[in-house]
């Protein structure tokens, strides 16, 4: 017992400055970049979807304890070459925050968390506490990109079932009327907050079990699948006891209470199977590492390097953050609008015009044009000084909202007018209107989407999201708008043809009303 003590007292000494120094490192970090933080946690405390996030910080301080004992053979050595992956984390940190991006702003916090461990301990303790550095990155709250797919394959699924089981179905995008009544599939019908859930428990539960590879890759991609056929399951089972109810069961509250008892039981299916296949952990060797006077640990001169670098690397994206920020403007934007009738297309009033679900914009302007018979609406959402609270290219920025009472957004796709014209490739939406069942009356819409950034449309929300950036980087501000066609007619049967008409005719005058909106501060 005494031998081992020896043995261990010097690896402890060697230990001690590494471990302190990777303490203040993290917590500068967590106070440099204290707003992404408590922007994090905020959406942790609001969203059901991530309020798992709350339980990952403390499991892996726990996995990282748990693997103390692998670490007493490993002698800390501080690596600068770590400096050079934390400095594309600080930019990829400043570019999110630049153009609002919330996931790359979270993703890049926890990275330069992450990579202060090999920089300051070194690849051999990182490979010990791999598993509990990766499990940080389920802190970042990003899953919302998958809502529109995962709704799409939750409505495809219960449609196709109640078909299989005989009931006629008529199917209006994510709406569909069966004989007892109407449903639709909304955010809450997803399943992507049991998709996260089972992968966060499911990676925790592989690692924990296993020691091979493999079987904790396919244990990770049943936690995956399995969700998403539970939820499709759970949909349709849903839509069955409305039905064979007369709709006074699974039609309120008590639906997504079914959700989480039908969710639960199938996970905990899913781990009693995976448990019959677990492995016991591999045995632990005593530490073997001899450590002298000439080489324990790495003492402060060796730590004090990397640490200071590290911090100044951390804290450059500030000072580039206020030099971008000092062109920005709080002048309210000035549009000339309406934009005049070109051609033959002659400016109306508009009475009531429709409006998209653009939220927070700094200006709005509408206006429509008539030729012929033919009526289109324009719409434009300016938005200035754009921040996590206002900005242009958002998942909250939306045509219809999926609970929309008059509206139900169909399909979407693209339209190029001219390979070789300045006209964008426009984001096409299909819209319907009414209720009421297949034999209803029905106004088909319409709607051609574009953002205007950095001088240049495009209907990609990355590209929006790389031109502001740019255009901040460049000297020339935060402006952006969204422009907005529509008009009253599906995009078969008129409607594209109708909107490309007026794109060829209007776009040039509405880009420079744009631009002499962005020159006005």
């Amino acid at each position: 017992m005494s031998a081992i003590l020896t043995d261990r007292a010097p690896m402890a000494s060697a230990w001690r400055q590494p471990v302190i120094a990777l303490s203040l490192l993290m917590l500068a970090a967590l106070l440099l970049y204290r707003d992404t933080a408590i922007t994090m946690v905020g959406l942790w405390s609001r969203s059901d979807t991530y309020a798992h996030a709350f339980l990952v910080p403390p499991i892996s301080l726990w996995l990282a304890w748990r693997a103390r004992d692998r670490l007493q053979g490993v002698v800390p050595q501080p690596a600068l070459v770590w400096l050079l992956p934390l400095a594309l984390a600080a930019v990829a940190w400043l570019l999110g925050d630049l153009v609002s991006v919330n996931a790359l702003t979270q993703f890049a916090l926890v990275t330069m968390l992450v990579l202060l461990v090999p920089l300051v301990t070194g690849w051999q303790t990182t490979r010990v506490l791999l598993f509990p550095l990766l499990f940080l990155f389920f802190c970042v709250p990003v899953g919302d990109f998958l809502l529109p797919v995962l709704m799409e394959g939750t409505a495809d699924f219960t449609v196709a079932a109640l078909r299989l089981t005989g009931i006629p179905v008529y199917r209006e995008g994510l709406q569909f009327v069966i004989p007892s009544g109407n449903w639709s599939v909304v955010e809450a019908c997803s399943g992507v907050r049991y998709l996260i859930a089972s992968l966060m428990v499911g990676s925790l539960f592989a690692y924990l079990n296993y020691r091979s590879l493999t079987r904790r890759l396919v244990f990770v991609g049943v936690s995956i699948v399995v969700p998403i056929v539970a939820n499709w399951l759970r949909a349709y089972m849903i839509v069955i006891i409305g039905h064979l109810s007369d709709n006074r069961l699974a039609t309120g509250v008590d639906h997504l209470v079914y959700g989480w008892v039908f969710f639960g039981f199938v996970i905990m299916v899913m781990f009693m199977i995976g448990a019959r296949w677990s492995e016991p952990d591999a045995p632990i060797r005593p530490a073997t590492s001899s450590v002298n006077a000439s080489t324990q640990g790495a003492t402060w001169n060796r730590v004090a390097a990397p640490a200071l670098a590290a911090l100044v690397m951390m804290a450059l994206p500030h000072a580039g953050l206020l030099a971008a920020r000092q062109q920005l403007t709080d002048a309210p934007p000035k549009l000339a609008w309406p934009v005049a009738g070109q051609g033959a297309w002659a400016s109306v009033a508009p009475g009531a015009p429709w409006q998209p679900k653009f939220e927070e914009a700094s200006l709005r302007a509408d206006a429509v044009y008539q030729l012929q018979g033919k009526s289109v609406g324009l719409h434009v959402a300016f938005y200035r000084k754009q921040g996590p609270d206002r900005k242009l290219v958002s998942s909250q920025n939306v045509l219809v909202a999926s609970q929309d009472p008059v509206w139900n957004q169909v399909s979407v796709s693209k339209y190029e007018i001219d390979a070789d014209s300045a006209q964008p490739v426009w984001r096409v939406v299909r819209l319907l209107r009414g209720g009421g069942g297949a034999m209803a009356t029905r106004q088909e819409r319409t709607v051609w989407l574009a953002y205007w950034v950095n001088d240049r449309f495009t209907s990609s929300d990355v590209v929006a999201k790389a031109l502001g950036a740019a255009s901040l980087l460049q000297g020339q501000g935060d402006d952006g708008a969204a422009v907005i066609l529509y008009t009253d007619a599906a995009p078969d049967a008129g409607g594209n043809e109708t909107l490309a008409a007026f794109a060829r005719a209007h776009l040039g005058p509405i880009r420079q009303a744009l631009r002499d909106a962005r020159e006005r501060r």
